[in-house]
């Protein structure tokens, strides 16, 4: 079934998220990854890397494919125009989303002319290995599905009929009709009352409304409040926001990069709430700082990068066996459970900054703000994987976020008993580091015997660790923009002598915070110029992956990338300030 719906570029695919789990839809209406009953757990709809399992809405006539988002929500509207008229498919996952139990909603429409659609749903489970073992429909026309351990009940089919590739039904409405199809899909039973499509679209409508502000104090607003609501869509009841919601979408074909990022990193949930806090939005700044905090009163020094959005440990990585997304691969799992990120630390206490600022920290977060510090304190010497994930170095990111970290905390609660402690950190560490990792030309370099440059090296002047008139942060700033910029878009660092392009992708991360740090140098023109290049460089739903091909257009790597959002609304919500 998976071959009628081939993959499609990134750019093409939308989000579905409730914020315990996520689907991406293609443009003929195709869901193709869904994982149930959380982010992590195994993909129901798998189509996407190449097993089996899709639920697609398409028109039978011939079509030319579109969408939209619904403002402020991740409610997406499928569009397709026909020789006939316009049909849509309003599509969401019931919102806020059940830990236990996913609804997908879909609403057929007849927006001018006549619609006739064929609606395929063929779940499988383990990824798309393993088939169904009972499907039946009752009495009243409510399909039933067991699929592996889930347990699948689908409303507004009752004519489907039952074959070897799924269940299949074609719908015809007429010129102003609407229709409602509602899956369920739980790995426990099902409650015996079956959802209602009004209700559930009413709460989902409000749930947005109350989830997303309105974000009028920021540049390109709907973009920002897009940003927000993917945020907002990736972050669990628990506080935990994924770092994407799929896995081994290759984000270099040539170098095979394939990662799961479908796991909760302390830096990229740090970002999150650290863009939250510049864009005035609470509750994405509450979960990070519950989430972090948690995760710091449980393991303090022995803090691991990235967490299941349970709290426990990632589990390893392991291979499918399936063909994977074209130029990937099928892997579940990250090897990161084995690194020690040092930057880790240092961005969860710019993260309590931030919340100390603008509402105070609790007791809980004080007490693992001083765990953060202990453990910069102790660890400061080790070597690290740094913030790329690479071998294990004395990385000068690291120590300068640690340092701007220290900092911040040490400004944001100064008459805090911590505050004496992360003053004296702070100038020991800034001092060593100045020692052995400033270039002769005057930038930082990556680490004490690599002298290239980074342009992870620009975020920490950006957060404080230095001042913006700061000799090493100009001439890093202008190292970088001589070295690893193209055309305005930023790479993270160059690999060799090959041309940048050749060994990776354009970092989108890194590009606004380029923009953030030309407008912290009081250039407001150059920063623009750096937010709107790649603010563009998104698929026409609006999402961002984590890397652009320049030469070919496209999006890499695995999709959304949740603090390339972030990003872009921190950059959104500062560059404000000069309007």
């Amino acid at each position: 079934m998976s071959t009628s719906f081939p993959p499609r570029a990134l750019h093409d695919y939308a989000l579905l998220a409730d914020g315990e789990r996520g689907a991406l839809i293609g443009p003929e209406g195709d869901i193709g990854w869904l994982c149930a009953p959380g982010w992590h757990d195994d993909a129901v709809f798998a189509s996407l890397i190449a097993g089996l399992g899709v639920y697609a809405v398409t028109p039978q006539a011939r079509h030319v494919c579109g969408g939209y988002y619904e403002e402020g929500t991740l409610i997406w509207r499928s569009r397709w125009v026909t020789g006939e008229g316009v049909i849509e498919c309003r599509e969401a996952l019931a919102f806020p989303g059940d830990p236990c139990r996913l609804v997908l909603l879909r609403q057929l429409r007849a927006v001018d002319g006549p619609a006739l659609v064929r609606v395929v749903l063929d779940p499988h489970a383990d990824y798309g290995r393993s088939f169904p073992s009972r499907v039946h429909r009752s009495d009243d026309g409510v399909w039933y599905v067991n699929a592996g351990s889930h347990r699948l009940r689908w409303q507004g089919a009752q004519a489907a009929v039952a074959r070897g590739q799924g269940l299949t039904v074609e719908i015809l409405l007429k010129p102003g009709d609407h229709h409602d199809l509602v899956l369920e899909c739980s790995d426990s039973p099902l409650p015996r009352t079956a959802p209602r499509a009004e209700p559930m679209w009413s709460a989902t409508e409000e749930g947005w409304r109350r989830a997303v502000p309105a974000l009028v104090h920021t540049i390109a607003t709907r973009d920002a409040r897009r940003a927000c609501a993917v945020l907002r869509g990736l972050t669990t009841r628990g506080g935990g926001m994924v770092a994407a919601a799929t896995t081994s979408l290759p984000g270099h074909s040539e170098a095979g990069r394939n990662h799961d990022h479908r796991y909760v990193w302390i830096r990229d949930q740090s970002f999150a709430g650290q863009a939250a806090a510049a864009a005035d939005v609470p509750d994405i700044l509450d979960a990070a700082v519950r989430f972090v905090s948690e995760r710091l009163l449980a393991d303090g020094p022995n803090l691991a990068p990235a967490y299941t959005v349970h709290g426990t440990p990632v589990p390893s990585p392991r291979e499918l066996g399936l063909p994977g997304y074209p130029g990937g691969c099928s892997r579940v799992g990250n090897q990161v459970r084995e690194q020690f990120q040092l930057d880790c630390f240092g961005e969860a206490l710019l993260l309590f900054a931030a919340a100390e600022r603008l509402q105070g920290l609790d007791d809980a977060a004080w007490q693992a703000a001083e765990l953060a510090v202990d453990a910069i304190a102790v660890r400061r010497q080790e070597p690290d994987a740094g913030i790329w994930e690479l071998d294990s170095r004395p990385w000068t990111h690291s120590r300068l976020t640690c340092v701007a970290g220290l900092r911040a905390m040490a400004d944001a609660a100064p008459t805090h008993p911590l505050a004496d402690t992360c003053a004296r950190l702070t100038d020991a560490i800034l001092a060593t580091t100045s020692a052995t990792c400033v270039h002769p030309h005057g930038h930082w370099q990556r680490t004490p015997d690599d002298p290239r440059v980074d342009a992870a090296l620009l975020l920490p002047a950006v957060r404080g660790a230095v001042p913006a008139d700061d000799a090493r942060t100009r001439a890093t700033l202008a190292c970088c923009r001589r070295r690893l910029a193209y055309d305005h878009f930023m790479y993270r660092f160059r690999h060799d002598d090959r041309p940048l392009e050749e060994t990776e992708d354009a970092s989108l991360l890194c590009g606004f915070v380029m923009a953030l740090a030309e407008h912290q140098q009081g250039r407001p023109v150059a920063a623009h110029r750096w937010f709107e290049r790649n603010r563009a460089a998104c698929g026409a739903p609006g999402l961002y992956a984590e890397a652009f091909d320049i030469a070919r257009r496209r999006l890499t790597g695995n999709l959304p990338r949740a603090f390339v959002h972030a990003a872009l609304l921190e950059t959104a919500a500062r560059l404000a300030a000069d309007e």
